[in-house]
């Protein structure tokens, strides 16, 4: 029997149906568990982190929206992390962390042995936390870190802190999606991460979206995909005052860098991992706040593909096999 999904939305959980899923997950019967926007008691939420705790078959836990509500909670998730080993993407998008949750989370994260997508997006986060955040960056050499990072709507973030985490994204050897949508950045350090840009070998995915930018940013990012090879393929920079003009130059070269790709021969080597993409709750701030994602229907007589967006845009498709 193929491992299951459970996704709730917005629900007041009631102790028997927490209880249903904490026996799926103690017996490997869960792959995705998604929460989000849920009630629950304390005493229940600790149950179900006792229930991450001990499943081998969980891959990926959405605990969006406020489910992760107190710094006790925040301690039981630690603990759950510290057990786990074989979770791969953790969404706390609109949890009110703070720099005191990020430093009780950091040393399960830093130490969790498959996790590559961390969405931490509205946690109330300032340059203490994302001190720890770049931790979770190791440059190439070290041991793997995070392929996708979302930070989206944290500003009490400096520049300085958003300076730190340029740097350890040049030196990343694993990023591929980084999230910096509506965080008040400015072109200051837009052009920090061109760089960061630059120098990445891995980096794919740069959402900018709604960041305080102007053309001026815009022509940095022009210049240095026409002028230098990068990784990069897609570049989010809608609600900023950008012209329509400067963006579709940007992407027309960006796809044309996805051309020249795909014409290319096969590399020798292992083919890309098929491990769950995420889902990600998109802040949006004049209009609804969050974006639900799209599930396609399913069958369970066989392995399910499904269907989503990430998050920056119907550009970026993923195919998920659960």
């Amino acid at each position: 029997m193929l491992p299951a999904s459970i996704q709730i939305t917005g629900e007041l959980l009631s102790a028997a149906e927490v209880q249903d899923i904490c026996e799926s997950l103690k017996e490997d019967g869960v792959r995705l568990l998604s929460v989000r926007g849920c009630q629950l008691s304390d005493r229940d939420f600790g149950r179900v982190c006792r229930g991450v705790a001990a499943s081998a078959s969980l891959a990926q836990l959405n605990l969006n929206l406020g489910v992760v509500s107190s710094i006790n909670r925040t301690r039981q998730l630690a603990d759950a992390l510290s057990c786990n080993r074989s979770l791969q993407t953790l969404f706390l998008h609109g949890s009110p962390l703070l720099d005191a949750g990020l430093v009780t989370l950091n040393p399960a994260l830093s130490s969790h042995p498959t996790l590559l997508s961390l969405d931490l997006g509205d946690c109330m986060l300032g340059d203490e936390a994302l001190r720890l955040i770049c931790g979770l960056l190791p440059p190439d050499g070290a041991k793997s870190g995070l392929r996708e990072l979302t930070l989206s709507a944290n500003p009490g973030i400096s520049s300085r802190g958003w300076a730190r985490l340029s740097v350890a994204v040049s030196h990343s050897s694993q990023l591929r999606v980084l999230n910096l949508d509506y965080n008040p950045l400015g072109d200051q350090i837009a052009g920090m991460l061109a760089v960061s840009v630059a120098s990445s070998r891995t980096l794919e995915v740069l959402d900018l979206e709604g960041t305080g930018l102007s053309n001026q940013s815009a022509q940095v990012f022009l210049d240095m995909v026409q002028n230098y090879p990068t990784s990069l393929r897609v570049l989010v920079l809608s609600e900023n005052s950008i012209s329509t003009e400067l963006q579709q130059q940007i992407s027309d070269l960006l796809s044309e860098g996805e051309d020249d790709e795909e014409a290319a021969p096969p590399q020798p080597g292992p083919a890309p991992s098929s491990s769950l993409r995420p889902i990600r709750d998109k802040y949006q701030p004049i209009r609804d706040k969050y974006q639900s994602p799209t599930w396609l229907p399913h069958s369970n007589s066989s392995p399910q593909m499904v269907l989503l967006t990430s998050g920056v845009g119907e550009s970026l498709l993923a195919e998920t096999e659960m």
